[in-house]
């Protein structure tokens, strides 16, 4: 395994408005758990955002847990940023209905 791939991290957040209180830790790894998250957000066309500070946090919590609350904020800015990327795919597909993504 080469020095990068070892020193990796990523996590996955999720967030139910309907049913959660707030947004939890989906995923969390380092090496090839963590490029293996990475490889997935890409298959979905999820966002991925590069946050090391942020991520080493995260890191530090159990899938399944909700944030706390005072990285509400950044994670808030990650999520209306995933959102607005949503919309913008959604806007364009709807202006170009035949076409295949």
């Amino acid at each position: 395994m080469n020095e990068e791939l070892i020193r990796k991290k990523a996590v996955a957040l999720g967030y139910d408005e309907e049913n959660d209180p707030a947004p939890r830790l989906i995923a969390t790894g380092k090496g090839l758990i963590a490029q293996e998250i990475i490889d997935r957000a890409n298959e979905h066309n999820i966002p991925i955002v590069q946050d090391t500070a942020l991520v080493t946090v995260l890191g530090k919590l159990d899938a399944g847990d909700y944030i706390p609350r005072d990285l509400y904020t950044a994670v808030a800015e990650i999520l209306v940023f995933a959102m607005e990327l949503d919309q913008k795919e959604l806007e364009r597909r709807a202006a170009n209905p035949l076409k295949k993504s």
